[in-house]
């Protein structure tokens, strides 16, 4: 059974091109997609995270203002009872210089993993298949029990 992600731009973005991408590469590597687009609240990633039962959200924003988009995010996943990974990536903020720092920003602000904009789709997948304790044997996804 496919495990389930939300996608989705933050905020006021509307850069679709690197969602467009990662979609198509979570579904070629046999995850379920939930697409929400550009331009996205945070109600809306926590609406489609809990009525779709995901396990992981991915946020994406390009225009480098995803620090102020993203503050109180993961106060709303816990007031609505999930508990999801949740990855960040994308030109996280203007004029970044030490992706270290902002790295370390936005995992203070609760985000489990933490990719710039420079990031292969294929090192965020293997990422989230290790997270999710996911192996693919023989074409069949197969969770392993730690």
């Amino acid at each position: 059974m496919p495990r389930t992600v939300i996608l989705g731009v933050i905020g006021s973005d509307a850069h679709v091109v690197g969602i467009t991408i990662l979609e198509q590469a979570l579904s070629a590597a046999g995850f379920e997609v939930e697409n929400l687009g550009v331009q996205t609240s945070q109600a809306e990633f926590v609406d489609a995270a809990k009525s779709h039962d995901a396990e992981a959200v991915l946020v994406s924003s390009l225009y480098g203002h995803a620090r102020q988009d993203c503050e109180g995010f993961h106060d709303r996943l816990t007031e609505a009872g999930l508990d999801v990974l949740t990855y960040v990536g994308g030109n996280l903020a203007v004029g970044q210089d030490d992706f270290e720092t902002t790295r370390e920003t936005f995992r203070e602000m609760g985000f489990d993993r933490v990719f710039d904009a420079e990031t292969d789709p294929e090192e965020a997948i293997a990422t989230l298949r290790r997270d999710l304790n996911v192996t693919t044997t023989e074409g069949e996804r197969v969770r392993v029990d730690s």
